[in-house]
Parts: structure tokens; C-alpha cells; sequence
């Protein structure tokens, strides 16, 4: 469980005149955490807030919201309980306000995984791949779900879930392409997840 709230992280970004908004803000930190072996907080900082060299008010308190997301997101993913979810409005917020923060979290999320190690597609199984292209869909998806029902409510829940078990998922198989100095051979990896494991939401057919 999160210390910290999408509010509140909103309200730091926007104090401190970042570009990026929160839900792209935390994607990108997963992104990066799921490529990056040595993703710190001093750089997920950087990727956020222009900070003046020379200026030492900037500097973070040891309980800042953005150091309490960055810990949790690190414990989340490299825990073993699966609690790692994206960070995004409340459920109380309109859909369409819910639904464009997920794309904008796919945005940075796509952003931060291009920023760490270089990884070849070939060097991912099919359903890491399968997975990004989903992220990669979702990013670009354009947000219009009109009079929401209940329908729709199902659908972005589903889709929500699938990324966070997706995240997961890339972030556990490239394990041993974070931390190895050199990449396996291609297709090493190909059999060790099950296609059926993390099923697409229908939302993608």
C-alpha cells in the first residue's frame, strides 16, 4: 500500500512547476526501475523537476511525498506479495479523468523502460513483448468513453489490472537482463512463462 496520494503527488509536481504530470511521473519510474539495474532517486528527480545547481531549497526532506513513492514503488516490484499497482486518480474521480492518467502512466512508463539498459526485443520472450505492445496501444489510445456506465467502469478495471499484473510480470522476467553483463542468447527465455499466465483483457481485441 502506497504513503502517498495521487493528490498529493500532484500537488508537488504542480508546486514545484514540473512538466510532468503525476500518473506520467510514476510511469516513468517503472518503466525505468523494469530496465535500469541502478535507477536512483536523485535521477527519477531529475526526469521530473528542472532543479537549479546552485539552489539547495529544492532539495528533498527525508519524508517528501516523491522519496515515500519512490520507496514504495521499489518495495512493491521487487517484493514477492504482488502489490504494486500504477499510480492513478481515485475511483471517486470522472472515468474520463481516470482513463486519460492511465494513458499518460503507459506514456511515461513506455518513456522510462527506453532510458535504462538497452534491451533487444529479441531478448524478451513473447508475452514481455506482448505486453509492451499493449502498453505502447494503451499509451496512444485516445479517450472518449462518453456517458459511463457500468460497462465502462468493468472495462478500464480490467485494463487497469492487466497492466499492473503486466508490470509486474516485466519487471520479474527481466530480472536477469538487469543484472547480467551481457544479454542472453535470444529465445533463452522463451519458455520460461506460461502465454496463458497473464491473460489480455478483451478491451485489446
Amino acid at each position: 500500500m502506497m504513503q502517498v496520494t495521487f493528490r498529493e503527488i500532484a500537488s508537488v509536481l504542480e508546486d514545484a512547476g514540473s512538466q510532468v504530470v503525476a500518473a506520467e511521473g510514476h510511469g516513468c519510474l517503472c518503466g525505468a526501475l523494469c530496465s535500469s539495474p541502478d535507477y536512483s532517486l536523485e535521477r527519477w528527480i531529475e526526469e521530473l523537476i528542472a532543479i537549479d545547481p546552485d539552489e539547495t531549497t529544492t532539495e528533498l526532506e527525508p519524508n517528501a511525498p516523491l522519496r515515500l513513492l519512490f520507496a514504495d514503488t521499489v518495495r512493491a516490484l521487487r517484493g514477492d506479495e504482488m502489490q504494486f499497482e500504477p499510480l492513478l486518480p481515485d475511483d471517486d474521480e470522472p472515468l474520463e479523468r481516470r482513463a486519460t492518467a492511465l494513458a499518460q502512466w503507459c506514456q511515461g512508463f513506455l518513456y522510462g523502460f527506453g532510458t535504462g539498459k538497452p534491451i533487444r526485443e529479441a531478448d524478451l520472450n513473447a508475452q514481455v513483448n506482448e505486453i509492451l505492445r499493449d502498453v505502447t496501444h494503451i499509451a496512444a489510445a485516445s479517450v472518449d468513453v462518453g456517458a459511463a456506465g457500468e460497462d465502462e467502469e468493468e472495462a478500464y478495471t480490467e485494463v487497469l489490472e492487466y497492466l499492473r499484473v503486466g508490470v509486474q510480470l516485466i519487471h520479474d522476467e527481466l530480472t536477469p537482463l538487469r543484472d547480467a553483463g551481457d544479454a542472453p542468447e535470444s529465445g533463452d527465455e522463451d519458455d520460461s512463462v506460461d502465454d496463458d499466465e497473464s491473460p489480455r483483457p478483451d478491451s485489446f481485441h
